[in-house]
């Protein structure tokens, strides 16, 4: 009995031993920590109206940069995808939701398990204070694509949030009838060539009660719908739309920009807007328009090609009661700060502001002229008058440079040309 006993102890021993010597072979599993996610914008509790872009951080525990998605949902709605991943936005139009309580909720997935989820209450409030007033503005402008090399700046911006807060204290447009769509949502470093730093919303400079989205297509094509519908409702409004970006031509063809057979086209965030898309988008439109269109090789927009000369190919745009203004012919580039914005944009709106432009005519071959006769002079700027007057700045001096800009304008307020179009537009009025 001892002796078995010791051979027990003695291969209880052994087995003990060859674990402990082979244990540290054995590979272990590790334990995927979950990922996280916040929400920084808004504030939980928030009113919002209009365009609202959620935006927050995400990030994985694990430090092995596994973090795939950030998805967010409202109420008991489809989990949708969030743009970027560590530094996420979403944008929501909350004319889809009705007035009152609503929940947002956030997610991030790192392939293997999601993070807890995050919950903001928002609630909606589109009701509309100044509904007796039928003026509404939208203002796009896309300077950065991430493709495109030759970046625009932050100048767009700043000159649309200009223009829409004279036209709120100068044209009585109510601030929540205008909306500013620029880039992706996103302000970024080094004035548009750095990384995404604030979303437009978070701002502490942006304009109180306008709305703010990305320039993306489906964006643009949302707003400008539902300006056309909600203005067919009036006789008596008043729309004002102006896009701004880089315009699609070839420019080793200096002659025609390789655009004689071509629609006009301008970039926005995520494609192409053609005059005759944009065409398609306001042919319900019954108000009165003036929309300005300022990119290279832009004129189609206006029906026009160079020197007032019009197009084989018809944007469906210029119609009565409209006026459609391009900051280029259909042939020519236009220039453009990063700063401050697309030059004609700025001789144009400077007209406005200013008073210059009071009294400009057409001048010869529509170069625009000053005039002496008071008779001219109504202590007022038109749109046409405006135009003018940024033609006449491009043949000075000054302007030199830019004279090949050749900006194009299809005239047909209050109706169609010869005679329909002898009265001027007058913004605000």
């Amino acid at each position: 009995m001892t002796k078995g006993r010791v051979t027990l102890v003695a291969c209880a021993l052994l087995l003990m031993l060859l674990t402990v010597s082979f244990s540290g072979c054995l590979e272990q599993t590790p334990v995927n920590e979950r990922p996280v996610v916040k929400i920084d914008y808004p504030n939980d509790g928030v009113t919002v109206s209009g365009i609202v872009i959620f935006s927050g951080t995400a990030f994985d525990p694990d430090g092995n940069d596994s973090l795939l998605t950030v998805e967010v949902k409202v109420d008991d709605g489809k989990w949708l995808e969030a743009y970027g991943d560590g530094n996420w936005s979403f944008e929501l139009d909350t004319s889809l939701y009705s007035d009152g309580k609503h929940e947002f909720y956030t997610r991030a997935f790192d392939n293997v398990s999601y993070s807890e989820n995050v919950e903001l209450t928002f609630f909606v409030d589109n009701s509309d204070k100044f509904e007796d007033v039928h003026r509404w503005a939208v203002f796009v402008a896309t300077a950065n694509r991430l493709d495109v090399k030759v970046k625009l700046g932050n100048g767009g911006l700043v000159l649309a949030e200009e223009m829409a807060s004279y036209f709120i204290n100068n044209f009585s447009y109510p601030a929540n009838h205008i909306t500013i769509l620029f880039d992706d949502g996103w302000v970024r470093a080094n004035n548009g060539e750095g990384e995404r730093v604030v979303t437009l919303q978070e701002r502490p400079e942006r304009l109180t009660g306008v709305s703010y989205g990305a320039a993306t297509l489906d964006t643009v094509k949302s707003i400008l719908n539902s300006v056309v519908e909600t203005a067919n409702q009036y006789d008596d409004s008043e729309v004002f739309i102006w896009l701004f970006n880089h315009g699609v031509g070839d420019p080793e063809n200096k002659l025609t920009g390789g655009k004689v057979l071509e629609h006009s086209e301008i970039l926005v965030w995520d494609g192409v807007l053609s005059d005759y898309q944009l065409g398609d988008i306001l042919n319900p439109l019954q108000a009165k328009l003036c929309l300005i269109v300022d990119a290279c090789y832009s004129g189609g927009f206006a029906n026009r090609v160079v020197f007032n000369l019009p197009t084989l190919l018809n944007s469906g745009l210029p119609e009565k009661g409209r006026i459609v203004i391009t900051g280029a012919s259909k042939f020519t580039t236009g220039y453009a700060s990063t700063v401050t914005g697309p030059l004609f944009t700025q001789l144009w709106f400077n007209g406005i502001k200013t008073g210059q432009a009071d009294g400009f005519r057409k001048g010869v071959f529509e170069k625009g002229r000053a005039t002496h006769l008071r008779f001219f002079k109504d202590g007022k700027v038109s749109v046409e008058e405006a135009f003018y007057f940024a033609r006449y700045m491009l043949t000075t001096k000054e302007f030199k440079d830019y004279r090949s800009m050749q900006p194009q304008m299809n005239d047909r307020y209050p109706g169609n040309p010869p005679v329909g179009n002898r009265g001027e537009m007058f913004l605000g009025t």
